[in-house]
């Protein structure tokens, strides 16, 4: 059975780091571009970043660029989010998800385009 696992969420205080695992089981996470999505209350789930495929591009949303990094550990089926100096504006549930490869920015950051997701893992950034 196809799932993917998300960890790595805590409360953590403004500049402070977190690093997402996204573990997959019953497939290989390398064959595919996976996204990290996130939604805060009352608001919709945007793409924050994501990986086209194994070694393809990746991308980043305007409000996280330069301070998160999405990485692939292949051996361990995992991809990662770290993210440093944190916001309370980053406060939100994060998911990741994955679909077929793409090559375009607008579909990799979609959340209309993915169709297998985790469960979520909350952070928290508060003063």
């Amino acid at each position: 059975q196809e799932q993917l696992v998300e960890s790595g969420g805590g409360l953590v205080q403004p500049g402070g780091s977190l690093r997402l695992s996204c573990a997959a089981s019953g497939f290989t996470l390398d064959w595919y571009a996976v996204g990290w999505f996130r939604q805060a209350p009352g608001k919709e789930r945007e793409g924050v970043s994501c990986s086209a495929s194994g070694g393809g591009s990746a991308y980043y949303s305007d409000s996280v660029k330069g301070r998160f990094t999405i990485s692939r550990d292949a051996a361990k089926n995992t991809v990662y989010l770290q993210m440093n100096k944190l916001k309370p504006e980053d406060t939100a549930v994060y998911y990741c998800a994955v679909r077929p490869p793409v090559h375009t920015d607008t579909i990799c950051m979609s959340p209309g385009a993915y169709n297998t997701w985790g469960q979520g893992t909350q952070v928290s950034v508060y003063e």
